[in-house]
């Protein structure tokens, strides 16, 4: 499997570390969005609070995602929003199937082949950049696909739904796992960090089952994850708790973070989620 031409390279922007997490996002501008949230996804700062999978759950959930799609060898499936390669190859090595991962971030996307490459899964395994609104294939090039804790992020969601629709061929099957939430959030949960976890621009189970139909296809199964959410959140709490405490004694530098700020906004997440206003699902789908 070829990797493929990087045909769809995100603008220039600020590095990362210049970027602080706290800051208050303008949603409206999507093309901005985008490039803040690849830039953010990149850093060293996220992936000290997150880890290495990025979403709840982590690759327990996304095998559960894998065997309700009924992935298997000779499948071709894509992975939206892909990140550093995860949970790609994962799936190429739990399922035998072949994976393309597609992300925005260049950095991420270079990281995600050297993965493949330490692997042994270059052939199986490709990655390229571009933009899920605007996918750089054909129309029903792929047999299933996953987005996970993604979909939220993206600013034009209904847009992304005909995206995922189009890329799969007649009988394809979509999984998608997501934040939901059931009431408006606080505005610090508006902030970088808060898009980047997924939080931000989280919608009613409702909205994704509505968009998913809207571009065609058939819902299977939508089953309620809260837990998995709550596990992230008190992971980011450690972890945060461990930056302070290594940055306090200098023995790393994590620039960026505004340790007050995501601090309040996990303690937000986490009431949030105790009062069920926050939560986290995975929907299932067939294109006919």
């Amino acid at each position: 499997m070829s990797a493929g031409t990087d045909d769809a390279r995100a603008p220039p922007g600020p590095p990362a570390e210049a970027i602080p997490l706290h800051t208050i996002v303008e949603v409206s501008d999507g093309p901005a969005l985008k490039q803040c949230c690849a830039m953010l996804y990149q850093s060293e700062a996220a992936k000290w609070l997150l880890g290495e999978s990025f979403h709840p759950g982590g690759l327990a959930l996304t095998e559960q995602l894998g065997c309700a799609l009924h992935l298997a060898a000779g499948d071709r499936v894509l992975d939206v929003a892909s990140g550093r390669g995860t949970s790609a190859l994962y799936l190429a090595e739990r399922f035998g199937c072949e994976v393309v991962g597609i992300d925005y971030g260049d950095t991420n996307v270079a990281s995600a082949r050297a993965a493949a490459a330490a692997r042994g899964l270059s052939a199986r395994v490709a990655f390229r950049q571009g933009d899920a609104e605007s996918m750089p294939f054909e129309d029903g090039s792929f047999d299933a696909l996953v987005c996970e804790c993604a979909y939220c992020t993206f600013p034009d969601k209904t847009r992304a739904a005909r995206e995922l629709a189009r890329v799969l061929r007649p009988g394809g099957r979509v999984g998608l796992a997501d934040l939901t939430r059931t009431a408006r959030l606080a505005q610090e949960l508006d902030t970088l960090i808060a898009w980047v976890a997924c939080i931000a621009d989280a919608q009613p189970l409702e909205r994704y089952v509505q968009d998913l139909r809207a571009a065609g296809f058939i819902i299977r199964t939508v089953e309620s994850r809260p837990e998995a959410l709550r596990e992230l959140v008190q992971q980011v709490r450690g972890r945060l708790l461990a930056a302070e405490v290594l940055q306090g004694l200098k023995k790393v530098a994590i620039p960026g973070i505004d340790f007050a700020a995501v601090r309040g906004m996990a303690r937000l997440a986490a009431d949030a989620i105790e009062r069920g206003v926050l939560g986290y699902a995975f929907i299932t789908g067939v294109k006919p």
